[in-house]
């Protein structure tokens, strides 16, 4: 069963190999016994827990599962209840999340090693798409972040660029470190009514246009929102409803993550094999966070793996393109 001690090895984690595989297969058997949606994903599929000796045995649940059913170890509550973002009529997906501290201590823990403490920065957050709906795991993040900061100018906007105009070139011209983090068609809302210079600001884009404006490639996005705000490198953040771990780039489109997250590529044709680094595929994500959900998910992103270890976004398989257990996912 998970105790403390679990939960403190997955977060000290370093990038160990032995001890993170080590870690990855105690906490595969764990879930193959007690979350019933994987362990009776892992039964169709003929394997034994038993049996799994190496990371590259273990079966990764299709991310479709979240969908449909409750993935949630045996006698766990959910604190919390996360749900995609999508539009009218689109089957959202629902993480129940046993433990809103580890997330947390996920996010948090994730945040200082990549941009340092929270309490350096004043956070300005420019997420309508997600602050008009519920059960937003980024607005969660943020909203946290943002009582981490403990700075008196820290807070959320949503339609209200203007003040967010006049707040961030005052506090970059005052040299106050400051992180923008927005949604991509908001962020390209403020730059069409505002021309910013911005020195001491680090710019992050969530992705996604939701519908409001035509999609663009990252790199022309970049280059559009790095001359509107005045900033060399836009900054991305790559999570999704399902995890509890983020993955964050400096604004070479190249993503890392934190100690007890991993990308690994499928073959597109074989979602049971693996790729080299440097090859195209699908993008199966192990997140120890996810210790009362499912740790080992397999996404509808397509990406690669580069030898350093960091990864690339490429796009979206077809939504037609379901792949794993269909027998299960309609059930």
């Amino acid at each position: 069963m998970v105790d403390d001690q679990l939960i403190h090895r997955i977060f000290n984690l370093e990038k160990n190999h032995v001890d993170f595989d080590q870690l990855v297969l105690n906490i595969f058997k764990f879930q193959a016994e007690y979350v019933e949606v994987y362990r009776e994903y892992v039964n169709h599929l003929g394997i034994n827990p038993h049996n799994v000796k190496q990371v590259e045995m273990i079966p990764f649940l299709p991310v479709e599962f979240f969908k449909t059913k409750e993935v949630i170890a045996q006698g766990k509550t959910p604190e919390v209840v996360f749900s995609s973002s999508g539009t009218t009529g689109m089957v959202r997906s629902h993480h129940y999340v046993a433990s809103s501290a580890i997330y947390s201590q996920s996010f948090i823990a994730a945040f200082k090693k990549f941009y340092g403490n929270p309490n350096e920065y004043c956070i300005l957050a420019l997420l309508p798409s997600y602050l008009e709906r519920e059960g937003s795991s980024l607005v969660y993040m943020v909203d946290e972040l943002i009582k981490q900061t403990g700075h008196p100018d820290s807070g959320f906007y949503l339609h209200n660029l203007d003040d967010l105009a006049v707040k961030l070139q005052r506090l970059d011209d005052s040299g106050q470190k400051v992180l923008l983090i927005g949604v991509s068609f908001a962020l390209l809302d403020l730059i069409e009514q505002h021309q910013l210079h911005l020195n001491h600001t680090v710019v992050m884009e969530t992705g996604g246009m939701k519908g409001t404006r035509r999609e663009l490639p990252r790199e022309e996005l970049h280059q559009v929102l790095c001359d509107g705000l005045g900033v060399s490198s836009i900054h991305s953040e790559y999570g999704m409803t399902e995890l509890l771990s983020q993955g964050y780039s400096s604004g070479s489109g190249l993503f890392k993550t934190p100690a007890w997250m991993k990308v690994i590529i499928r073959d597109t044709n074989d979602p049971f094999s693996f790729v080299a680094a440097g090859q195209t595929g699908g993008i199966n994500i192990i997140d120890l966070a996810n210790l009362y959900s499912c740790s080992f998910l397999e996404l509808k992103d397509l990406g690669k793996v580069h030898p350093t270890g960091e990864f690339e976004v490429l796009g979206r398989f077809d939504t037609s393109d379901i792949r794993g257990c269909n027998l299960l996912l309609n059930e």
